[in-house]
């Protein structure tokens, strides 16, 4: 349950923003204070809600708060407190905070007196809606998933046996024991003037197979002009190309929710101005509406 002093801590909360987001306020470090005990031309002493003062050019400007935590619209007596309260502090300047409005007798008699009427509370449905009726993005969506990619189970090079007794001494009994990496082996398809790596190779078929969403095992046959393939052991004259492979289905990711309503701290609305001023965690927007 919330109480008389948890509104003044939340109003405080939203006015230090409010200062602290101004760039010549900022400067000063104005401190929003609560409690404030002030001394009236008579002596006495005055104890107001919610107090700061700046000075600007010489001249020292002093601002008081009331809050009142009411369940129903505040009374013109309220004012009329607030308003004896300071009339013998010279140079103070009044506001009043509630959450829920003000009778007409108490708008009219702060009107007369200059006296600042605030709406300050949580956010409402209210906020989330413009004038004319247009929502505001109030979440944000966000669905992602991750293709995987082809996984080569076989490669079967069938390479060129009379090219390369002709032109090497490499043993291809030896072949398949030496190469590693699919970085490692390139394929210097002349006839169709490409070059690429096995792993460039895997890289397109994953792209092409999950375009089209072609799931499960598949088997690729390349027949070359003239190609070569090459490896540690040496260049080898490369006939046809045999890849066995499969592609899993993407992987589904839990959907993010971006909650912007969830940054916002509290709204302050002022009746004079007729506009909003909402106060974000991270930000302060003015004149919101």
């Amino acid at each position: 349950m919330s109480t008389g002093k948890d509104y003044e801590v939340f109003v405080q909360s939203l006015q230090q923003a409010l200062l602290d987001s101004e760039a010549h306020f900022s400067l000063k470090n104005i401190k929003v204070e609560r409690n404030k005990k002030i001394a009236d031309s008579f002596g006495c002493i005055r104890e107001f809600d919610i107090y700061w003062e700046y000075e600007l050019a010489g001249i020292i400007y002093k601002t008081v708060i009331e809050c009142k935590d009411y369940a129903s619209k505040v009374s013109v007596e309220k004012i009329d407190a607030l308003l004896g309260k300071i009339r013998d502090i010279p140079d103070l300047k009044p506001v009043f905070a509630t959450k829920n409005g003000y009778q007409r007798g108490a708008e009219q008699k702060a009107k007369n007196n200059r006296v600042e009427l605030l709406i300050v509370r949580q956010q409402n449905n209210s906020d989330w809606i413009s004038e004319d009726g247009t929502p505001y993005l109030r979440e944000i969506h966000i669905h992602s998933s991750i293709n995987q990619w082809v996984e080569i189970v076989n490669f079967e090079p069938n390479i060129d046996g009379n090219w390369v007794k002709e032109n090497t001494d490499i043993d291809l009994s030896t072949l398949t024991t030496q190469i590693e990496s699919n970085n490692e082996i390139i394929i210097d398809d002349v006839g169709n003037g490409k070059r690429y790596s096995l792993y460039d190779l895997q890289q397109q078929l994953t792209n092409d197979y999950n375009n089209v969403k072609s799931y499960g095992e598949h088997c690729e046959n390349f027949i070359f002009s003239e190609a070569y393939l090459e490896t540690s052991l040496g260049r080898l004259k490369l006939l046809s190309l045999k890849l066995s492979f499969k592609l899993e289905p993407p992987i589904h990711n839990e959907p993010t929710v971006i909650d912007y309503s969830k940054q916002l701290v509290g709204v302050i609305e002022y009746l004079s101005r007729g506009h909003k001023t909402a106060v974000f965690k991270d930000r302060v927007v003015k004149k919101w509406h």
